[in-house]
């Protein structure tokens, strides 16, 4: 399915609001200290981690924005976080992040699935696979 290569850098002003990329219980990203704090928590908490690195310009990353807002609303034992790779570029490049939008699944701060593209029903299927695994843990 959909997915945008790395947009080159640009120094003109792109100020993109990311409003569109965030609702729901989707928290947007904008540190490496916030994502730190984010981590933290879903530790804590014990919720698993799914990440959405993507960008503003990205047509792949707009049309699935909502679809994922849908599902933090319908899953919160979940934390959702979006993280724009060009506001972040370092730690993105850190993810070795190849193209937008890339879905990373964490629990305890490790990788335990990743889904590359604007997929939706895969999306949708990792997820609800996730929660019945937790579910079928915590019984």
């Amino acid at each position: 399915m959909g997915c945008c290569l790395p947009k080159p850098k640009n120094d003109g002003d792109e100020s993109v609001h990311n409003a569109e990329f965030v609702g729901g219980n989707v928290h947007l990203i904008t540190t490496k200290e916030s994502w730190d704090q984010k981590l933290t928590e879903a530790k804590r908490d014990g919720k698993i981690v799914i990440a959405n690195f993507s960008a503003s310009w990205c047509g792949p990353c707009r049309m699935v924005a909502p679809f994922y807002c849908e599902l933090s609303e319908k899953h919160p034992t979940l934390m959702f976080l979006t993280i724009d790779v060009d506001e972040l570029t370092e730690f993105s490049a850190s993810w070795d992040i190849k193209a937008t939008p890339t879905f990373f699944f964490l629990k305890d701060g490790q990788q335990i699935d990743k889904l590359v593209g604007a997929n939706k029903p895969e999306l949708q299927k990792k997820i609800i696979s996730i929660v019945d695994s937790e579910t079928t843990l915590q019984k």
